[in-house]
């Protein structure tokens, strides 16, 4: 499969503050800019830049951001699953992962997170995939956002409902291990019976199949 790459770019205008939304940028794109140091919930600011950029530069990798100027307050990751994860299994080239969403603290109160996903999903390419986003809970920023587990489930669920993901169940330990996590994902208009029996297959790996 050959993953074509369409360049969207939105301004978005607030009372308090002007943003771009743009993407897929490559990692070059990344270079020209600088990078909030409260982008941290992955790993050291620093170092998430260096990763976003390589996931940049994949092949199937796409990197949506929001910025100010020319300072990244938020991004999202497209990417095929990690190889050790079941939701590579088969090696289905029509499955990808929605890696991560982030915006910056400072920044959370004008909907990027939103408009990241919302404008990543302009691409009629997208349509091709079964786009996955596995929700942990550990993951979360509760301690800042203030809210429990479940009022955070409840958040994350509406943002991603917002870009046509939905609920899947799964027998994933890594979902049913905890209430809160969550297994979402979007379904492109082009895929097909066959690739939704395969990866039913995989959201209940081990289970039998007629």
């Amino acid at each position: 499969m050959r993953h074509i790459k369409t360049y969207y770019k939105e301004d978005y205008e607030t009372p308090e503050q002007s943003f771009v939304i743009e993407g897929p940028v490559s990692g070059e794109v990344l270079d020209k800019y600088s990078y909030d140091n409260g982008l941290d919930a992955f790993r050291p600011p620093k170092e998430q830049f260096e990763a976003i950029k390589e996931i940049a530069d994949l092949e199937e990798g796409r990197i949506i951001i929001a910025r100010e100027g020319r300072h990244i307050i938020g991004y999202v990751t497209f990417l095929h699953p990690d190889p050790m994860e079941r939701w590579s299994d088969g090696n289905l080239p029509y499955i990808m992962e929605l890696g991560a969403v982030e915006v910056s603290f400072d920044y959370r109160s004008f909907g990027l997170g939103k408009r990241m996903l919302q404008l990543a999903m302009r691409d009629d390419y997208m349509e091709n995939y079964i786009t996955i986003t596995t929700e942990y809970y550990w993951h979360w920023d509760l301690k800042n956002s203030g809210l429990d587990v479940f009022e955070y489930k409840d958040l994350m669920i509406r943002l991603m409902a917002a870009s046509g993901f939905e609920v899947f169940q799964t027998n994933d330990p890594e979902i049913t291990g905890h209430p809160a996590n969550t297994l979402m994902a979007r379904v492109g208009t082009n895929i097909t019976d066959n690739q939704m029996i395969e990866f039913d297959k995989i959201r209940f790996k081990n289970r039998f199949f007629f």
